[in-house]
This record gives structure tokens, C-alpha cells and sequence, in this order.
């Protein structure tokens, strides 16, 4: 058997985790880069975050009311208030000027500072204000006892000097945003983000601008593939589509890699006789990682190690390249990327239909999930389930994992499901 044969018909068949196993061992992050605040919205971090201050910096009122002693109204009651002098007011973002004293409140607005002397806050809604009569000073009338520290937040109540804020790694999203922005952060240092090339492969392919003609379809895959690329925190360039001559293909890939972190080619991988990508991992001076995954659909799904770049080549079927970015590229693009757990988690779902194929391999249906009445979470395939069917993708929202074997699955069986965002 040729060795062009042996790539084609001669594959070794490993499990979908092997196959990351091989990938991830030649991930690399890209460089760190300083980026504004207002643009760094899912990036992710390249640095600890550490406090440099605490928070809050001062005591802070949680609550609209009036700061006071808390012994002062121990006694108070709806049918006996106490009568305190209100002898200042404290806006938000002001800094207090006098001291509370036994028999004095000072009126306080939700976040603002608590004067020295106060050790509780009563909220508005338990008191009354008593205007004194021909001035312009006035009384308040506490009619609840509160506990000392009512309604206040201590310094360092939230944050406390040195602390973590915020690991490497960390998607920077509207909560991190605000931990950075009260830290000072106008300048964040995240990971670039990881450029990929996408080539799909095929001379039926035509430019989505171009009219349809006899045999021949406009290349989605690549547009498809970018969406998910961006999607998962990449920045996607879509490649010319490239015909089923050997050469060229092989010429456009070298010349792309230098300029990329990863590419991923669509199509090309399978057994026949114009599957070109099979015809140049037999010539090139790269590294084959695998060419043959156990899993429906993109069984023929392969990579390789080229220039010390990695390269996908995944399935020309929509469906399957859909599947097998989601399993592959998406978590290198998240690893490159600073994420330290790029895997999907699994959750659990039932079965909202009988699902009657059996298979060899695994499988990851494309899915679409829905809580019913009494809260269960459902899942079932998004539409027809064939590697070739395209319009099904857009409803997908997970990965329906099917183990292999067997004759199908009843519908209410709870099965594994691998959530898309």
C-alpha cells in the first residue's frame, strides 16, 4: 500500500480525548498586549489583579437614614421614639466635618461616609423628621432600635489590601470590568487574541458574492467557522477558498503560517479521490498528530504540527465542521487565549425524543435544549441530524453526547450535554 493509501485507508483511530491530549501539547499563549479598559470586554487576563487598597477605603453607609450612637436608641419604639439633634448632612462622595455625639444624628444618603462617633445607621423609612419651629435646624424622630454596625460596611468590608481581585486567565466580563475600573485599571494587560486562518478547500466552492451555478455551492464553512472563531475569542481571517490542486494548497498554507497562530482548513480529509489535505500531509515536512478521531460526525477530522504552528483540518460537511470546531479548535482558541479551563462543562439533560440511530463511535448530535413546566431541562437534536445539513446549525445551543453502540435512546433517557455559548 502507497503511503498516500495508507493516510487514506490506513488510519489509526483514537477517542476524541486523545486527540486533545496530542493537540494541547504544542499550545502556546500569544503575547500579552496593554489594551484601554473600554476595549478589553472578553479579553482575558494576562497578570494578577492585586487590591492596592481596601474596599471600602472608608465606612460606608448601606442605607438612606441618619448615622448615630446605637446606645442612644435602645430604647426606641413606635409608640416612644427618640428625639435626636440632626446636626449635619452627608451627601454621597462628601467627606463628613463633625463628630456624632451622644444625643446628635447627622441625616446620610446610601454610600456615603459614617461620621466619627456613629456606630449604626437607622434607615429612613423607621424615622420622622421634626422641623424646629422659626429655624432652620431640625430633629429626628428614631422610632427602632438598631443593633451597633447596622447598615455599615467597614473598612475593608468588601476587599482587603493585597487580596486577589482577579486571576490570569479570567474573561474580563461587566463584573470584572468594574473591579478593574475601582482599582484604577485604565490600561488592562490580557493576551492577544489568537489570530486563525481559515481555508476551506474544494473546486465546487464559490465566492458568496458570486451567482449560483450548475454543481458548484457558495463557500458558508469559512464564514461559519470565523463566527465560532470570534465567538470563542479569536480573531478570524477567511483565506481565499482553495481548489483540489495539491500545490497550491500546500503553497497558500505555508505562506500563512508565519502570519497565524492557528489555521483550520474545511474539507479535504475524507477518502476520495479530491480530498487534497490527505495528499499533502503525505508530502509535507510537518508533523501529522492524528488523522482519524472515533466520534460522528468528523470521524476523518486530523491535525498536524507545521512550522511550529498547529493546523485543524476538519470536515467539509457543515454539521461535522460545525461539531468539530466546537470540540477542538474552540478550546485551543480558549487556551491560547490565557483560559485555564477551556473544556466545556457537561451537564445532564433528558431526552425529549426517541433517538433511533445506533453507532460505532460517539456521538455529538447538535442540540437544542428547553426547560419544561416542572423545571427539567430537555434537550433534543436541532432539526435533522445529518453531518450535511447546514440550517440546523443555527438553532444548536449544545452538544448532545450519544456513547456508542447500542440501538438508539428512548426519549426521558438522561444523557450528557455540552453546552455552546
Amino acid at each position: 500500500m502507497s503511503s498516500d493509501s495508507k493516510l487514506k485507508f490506513g488510519r489509526k483511530v483514537i477517542s476524541v480525548e486523545e486527540a486533545r491530549s496530542l493537540l494541547f501539547e504544542y499550545v502556546k499563549h500569544t503575547p500579552i498586549e496593554s489594551v484601554p479598559l473600554s476595549s478589553a470586554f472578553g479579553r482575558r487576563l494576562a497578570v494578577d489583579i492585586v487590591a492596592d487598597h481596601p474596599v471600602p477605603h472608608f465606612r460606608r453607609s448601606g442605607v438612606d437614614g441618619y448615622a448615630v450612637c446605637s446606645k442612644d436608641i435602645e430604647q426606641a419604639t413606635p409608640e416612644a421614639p427618640v428625639v435626636l439633634r440632626v446636626i449635619e448632612r452627608i451627601p454621597s462622595g462628601t467627606v463628613p466635618q463633625l463628630t456624632i455625639q451622644s444625643g446628635t444624628a447627622a441625616r446620610i444618603m446610601t454610600g456615603a461616609p459614617v461620621p466619627d462617633g456613629a456606630d449604626a445607621v437607622v434607615m429612613l423609612e423607621m424615622t420622622d423628621s421634626l422641623q424646629d419651629a422659626g429655624t432652620s435646624s431640625y430633629h429626628v424622630s428614631i422610632k427602632k432600635n438598631v443593633t451597633a454596625a447596622s447598615n455599615i460596611t467597614p473598612i475593608a468590608g468588601e476587599i482587603g489590601l493585597g487580596d486577589i481581585l482577579l486571576e490570569q486567565g479570567t474573561h474580563i466580563g461587566p463584573g470584572e470590568a468594574a473591579i478593574l475600573a475601582t482599582f484604577g485599571y485604565s490600561n488592562v494587560s490580557v493576551y492577544r487574541q489568537p489570530r486563525v486562518a481559515i481555508f476551506s478547500t474544494g473546486s465546487e466552492l464559490l465566492n458568496v458574492a458570486e451567482a449560483l451555478q450548475p454543481g458548484r455551492i457558495r463557500n458558508s464553512n469559512s464564514y461559519m467557522l470565523a463566527a465560532q472563531v470570534e465567538a470563542a475569542g479569536g480573531s478570524a481571517v477567511i483565506m481565499q477558498a482553495l481548489s483540489d490542486d495539491v500545490e497550491e494548497v500546500e503553497a497558500a498554507l505555508q505562506e500563512t503560517f508565519p502570519k497565524v497562530d492557528l489555521v483550520l482548513t474545511s474539507g479535504g480529509v475524507s477518502v476520495g479521490d479530491y480530498d487534497v489535505l490527505v495528499d499533502v500531509f503525505g508530502r509535507f515536512e510537518g508533523k501529522l498528530l492524528f488523522n482519524k478521531v472515533a466520534m460522528r460526525p468528523g470521524t476523518p477530522t486530523s491535525a498536524a504540527l507545521w512550522n511550529n504552528r498547529l493546523l485543524l483540518a476538519l470536515s467539509g460537511n457543515p454539521g461535522a465542521s460545525f461539531v468539530g470546531f466546537e470540540l477542538f479548535a474552540k478550546p485551543l482558541i480558549k487556551a491560547m487565549a490565557g483560559c485555564r479551563s477551556p473544556y466545556p462543562k457537561a451537564i445532564t439533560a433528558q431526552l425529549d425524543v426517541d433517538y433511533d440511530k445506533g453507532s460505532a463511535y460517539p456521538r455529538y448530535v447538535r442540540g437544542t435544549t428547553d426547560v419544561d413546566n416542572n423545571g427539567c431541562l430537555k434537550v433534543k437534536p436541532s432539526g435533522i441530524d445529518k453531518s450535511s445539513i447546514m440550517v440546523s446549525i443555527k438553532d444548536a445551543d449544545c452538544l448532545i453526547y450519544l456513547p456508542a453502540g447500542g440501538k438508539g435512546f428512548a426519549r426521558d433517557e438522561r444523557v450528557i450535554v455540552y453546552p455552546i455559548q
